[in-house]
């Protein structure tokens, strides 16, 4: 792999930008591409970087590796170079296998708040694959070493910047829930939850309602946050909370596996 390709796949990886990597793994008969040729395809379908064919092969592994960044599984394409029709578009004169496998940055986890809960939750999050981010004047490196940052300078909650599809889970213990959550509220995060009392919750919620926030963004705060497991301790409280995000992140329902899957002999 050249290393123009490498320092842009490092250059995409620091920007948390998906792209799919298309490798060549088989040449049989003609083709302009050779077996481990590489091309990097970007959300829209463009190759970015690299080369695996012209016109006879680029369209269609384009529309693979658009398709493996929606599903995020890799697949390998045929293509036959022969077949006007059904192959690449036009007769080049051979076939070729290409791999095509989508890179997709983690999901983002933005903790605001320090103690137990949030400890259990960074360390949870961190092993269920998200990239942590916690930010809270008490943070410190020591409590949370599985974060990706720690964020100590920010009181205001102003280097909260949550992109789409992130996750926030704020609990600042009511010092931040009004500053913390109309930051969350104006991006796209996939998921927003408030760790308080269902009564603290309303508060903060009745406020941002008087100062004209829309209910349609109101209605995207989990509040309480987490499922209902009973829990009681701040490790059980952490993990109903982290199950709800897999929830979210995965499509569940929630209900018992005993309930929901079809019985077998």
């Amino acid at each position: 792999m050249s290393r123009d390709l490498l320092n842009l796949q490092l250059e995409l990886h620091e920007a948390r930008r998906p792209y799919a990597l298309a490798t060549v793994v088989e040449i049989l008969g003609s083709s302009s591409a050779k077996p481990a040729s590489k091309a990097l395809i970007d959300l829209s379908g463009k190759v970015i970087a690299g080369w695996v064919g012209g016109g006879c092969a680029q369209s269609m592994v384009s529309s693979a590796a658009l398709e493996c960044l929606d599903t995020g599984a890799p697949r390998v394409i045929e293509i036959d170079l022969n077949d006007e029709v059904f192959g690449a578009g036009m007769p080049c004169g051979g076939s070729m296998r290409v791999y095509v496998e989508p890179v997709l940055p983690k999901p983002l986890l933005w903790l605001m708040g320090h103690g137990r809960i949030v400890e259990s939750l960074c360390e949870f999050a961190q092993r269920l694959g998200f990239d942590v981010i916690v930010n809270d004047p008490q943070a410190t490196v020591e409590r949370f070493p599985t974060a990706l940052r720690v964020i100590s300078d920010d009181s205001r909650y102003q280097q909260l910047q949550p992109q789409t599809g992130d996750f926030v889970v704020i609990a600042t213990h009511h010092k931040g829930d009004y500053d913390s959550l109309t930051r969350a509220l104006q991006s796209e995060a996939l998921y927003i939850s408030l760790v308080a009392s269902r009564k603290r919750a309303n508060l903060v919620l009745e406020r941002l309602r008087q100062e004209g926030c829309p209910e349609t963004r109101l209605a995207r705060v989990r509040a309480p946050a987490g499922l209902n497991l009973g829990a009681k301790l701040p490790e059980e409280i952490a993990l109903s909370i982290v199950s709800e995000m897999v929830l979210v992140r995965r499509g569940g329902c929630g209900e018992p596996l005993s309930k929901t899957l079809p019985a077998t002999d």
